[in-house]
């Protein structure tokens, strides 16, 4: 058995409309709780990140999501408070349903924020992640 250095792969969603993004409060999970992030989680195994960020969709908001119809538009390498991590950001032309809470116990708020100008209360990498989306930028790094 190797003792190799693994990352966790992420997903996150950014679902944008008429220059707005939708955005979660987080809350009783332990991590940020309080403050907004989008649509999110950890890669399973056997799911290619589009698959993973299509599920995710489907368990946060209730939407469906083609995994074909999903963009990667930036990749973050992130160390986190304990461990290290490869986000990838997402967002989507269509989806199917309507927009819901579905998991109000780890999400008190589901919200339209303007696209340039995030909650004061925006998980830090999250924003970065938004910011160098409106900007072009394909890769980042945080918390090194």
């Amino acid at each position: 058995m190797s003792n190799r250095f693994v990352y966790i792969g992420s997903v996150y969603l950014l679902l944008i409309r008429d220059n707005k993004i939708l955005l979660l409060r987080r809350c009783q999970t332990g991590f940020q709780d309080g403050n907004y992030g989008v649509p999110a989680g950890h890669l399973e195994g056997v799911e290619t990140v589009r698959e993973g960020c299509a599920r995710e969709a489907k368990e946060e908001i209730g939407v469906d999501i083609s995994p074909e119809d999903l963009e990667v538009v930036h990749v973050m390498q992130r160390k986190g408070y304990k461990d290290e991590r490869i986000d990838f950001f997402m967002t989507v032309k269509s989806y199917l349903g309507d927009i819901k809470n579905c998991e109000p116990d780890k999400c008190d708020d589901v919200r339209w924020f303007d696209l340039e100008n995030l909650p004061d209360n925006t998980v830090d990498f999250m924003r970065l992640g938004i910011e160098n989306y409106r900007k072009g930028v394909i890769y980042s790094e945080f918390g090194y």
